[in-house]
């Protein structure tokens, strides 16, 4: 598939086809100037906010080594980015999926065509075969890892193997949403690279990019003021009642721990049953929110309300998967979560 559907009338880009980068110059910068030292990590840990450019820029890079596999090279030097024309064959390649050189790690869809909620260790395996392999092209092979915080416990450990004896010539850019939870082995063979949050400007400009939207249109300008610097954020809250979602269910956390049950039940309905795009609304809401709770609190005088929070957080993510997997009710959902939130801030 070429596209990921946010909602049924917007249709994105996936970042394999995405050569434009919007912000992020001082990272792309990093990036270049590594390469061209002839000195490069094996392996580049690219952290920041969902929905930022993380993918975005692993893939631009990924172009531009396997574009340019001389470092020394007079057109790698001369480079002021790592921009690869959206013609060039190695750009069209990795847009269909079809570059030797190139390994993908992300989520897949299981027998019955549902999206796994985690990277398996036998998809992670690849990386031995692909690295150990010299019929498919010769020098440089990139892997994407998108992202490193979805590969279950022995997942983890079968990249950590190849990562700690990396063949000749092998690139690693390994995206986190959540860099401070990525396995600390993992980590320290990592260089890492951290992404901030987009300007509202560059979130609309990326937003137009990825969509073929106008940027001029005012649903769009109203939903990357309040995505907090997200793109991803900013298509979702165009998605269905996105925004409206958002409010609804931020006036609910606000009254914590008190609930006012028709507002949740009203909340419950607005979810709907299958609307998956809602249900992220949702859970991204929540999500912040429990985020916020988590940097604010003084971590010495608050520690056990912290642990609770946090442990109720793990819990919300397992139901989560849960209703998405197997297309549950989202009602049901809604009440559980408020109920576990009322009482860890009790």
């Amino acid at each position: 598939m070429s596209a990921r559907k946010v909602e049924p009338e917007i249709a994105v880009r996936h970042p394999r086809e995405t050569t434009a980068l919007f912000g992020h110059r001082e990272a792309e910068a990093a990036l270049l100037a590594a390469y061209r030292s002839g000195r490069m990590a094996h392996a580049w840990l690219i952290g920041g906010p969902q929905g930022i450019g993380k993918a975005t820029l692993a893939y631009r890079m990924a172009r531009f080594v396997l574009t340019h596999r001389d470092p020394l090279a007079p057109e790698v030097r001369a480079a002021e980015s790592l921009h690869v024309d959206a013609d060039d064959h190695v750009a069209r390649l990795i847009a269909s999926e079809a570059h030797g050189g190139l390994l993908t790690l992300e989520r897949s869809a299981n027998d019955k065509g549902v999206l796994r909620t985690v990277i398996t260790v036998d998809e992670t395996r690849e990386t031995i075969s692909f690295f150990g392999s010299t019929a498919a092209v010769e020098g440089w092979r990139v892997c994407i890892v998108d992202t490193v915080d979805e590969l279950n416990p022995n997942a983890a450990n079968a990249l950590l193997k190849i990562l700690e004896e990396p063949p000749q010539q092998s690139l690693f850019l390994l995206v986190s949403h959540a860099p401070a939870r990525v396995l600390a082995t993992i980590k320290s063979r990592c260089r890492r690279l951290a992404l901030r949050a987009l300007s509202t400007e560059d979130v609309i400009s990326a937003a137009a990019e990825a969509t073929g939207m106008d940027g001029g249109d005012p649903a769009l300008r109203e939903a990357a003021k309040a995505s907090e610097g997200s793109v991803s954020r900013t298509l979702m809250l165009m998605g269905g009642d996105g925004l409206q979602l958002q409010t609804r269910t931020a006036a609910l956390l606000a009254g914590l721990p008190r609930i006012d049950a028709g507002e949740l039940h009203a909340l419950g309905d607005a979810l709907g049953t299958s609307d998956r795009v809602a249900l992220a609304s949702f859970l991204d809401s929540i999500e912040r929110w429990v985020a916020e709770r988590l940097r604010a609190q003084d971590p010495n005088a608050e520690l056990p309300r912290l642990a609770r929070l946090a442990e109720v957080w793990e819990k919300i993510v397992r139901a989560a998967r849960d209703t998405e997997s197997y297309n549950l009710e989202r009602k049901p959902l809604v009440f559980s979560v408020f109920g576990m939130l009322a009482e860890a801030t009790r």
